[in-house]
C-alpha cells in the first residue's frame, strides 16, 4: 500500500507542476517556494500539539484547493500560486512518508501504518 500511495503522490505533485505552468511565474519561482510550507513547523516550539495544528494548516490538501479555488473566483495568480505551492509541497511530503502530524510525536502521521 505503501508504494501505492508514492506513486498517487507523485503524480499529484506532476499535476501541481502542470498547474503552474498555467501561471504567468518564472520557472524558478515553483523551486524557490516549494520548501516554504516547511515554515509552520515553528509552532512545535510552543509544544507539540500548537505545532501539529500549524504543521497540518499549511499541509492540508483541502485548504490548497480551497485557496486554489478562491485564487480563481478573485483572478489572484499570486493567490493560486499559493495554493499550488502548499499542493505540491504537501504530495512530494508524502512521496517521502511525511504525513499530517498527530498532537502527540512529530513522528506519528496519518500515514503510520501502525
Amino acid at each position: 500500500m505503501k508504494k501505492l500511495i508514492q506513486v498517487e503522490e507523485i503524480f499529484l505533485f506532476l499535476f501541481s507542476i502542470y498547474l503552474f505552468t498555467l501561471e504567468d511565474f518564472a520557472w524558478w519561482v515553483f523551486p524557490l517556494f516549494l520548501l516554504a510550507p516547511d515554515i509552520a513547523m515553528i509552532g512545535y516550539l510552543k509544544n507539540t500539539k500548537v505545532g501539529a495544528v500549524v504543521y497540518n494548516l499549511f499541509h492540508h490538501r483541502a485548504i490548497s484547493i480551497a485557496l486554489y479555488i478562491t485564487g480563481v473566483y478573485l483572478i489572484s495568480p499570486y493567490l493560486r500560486l499559493i495554493a499550488i505551492i502548499l499542493f505540491a509541497h504537501s504530495s512530494i511530503d508524502r512521496v517521502f512518508g511525511f504525513g499530517l502530524k498527530y498532537f502527540d510525536d512529530f513522528k506519528h502521521t496519518h500515514l503510520d501504518e501502525s
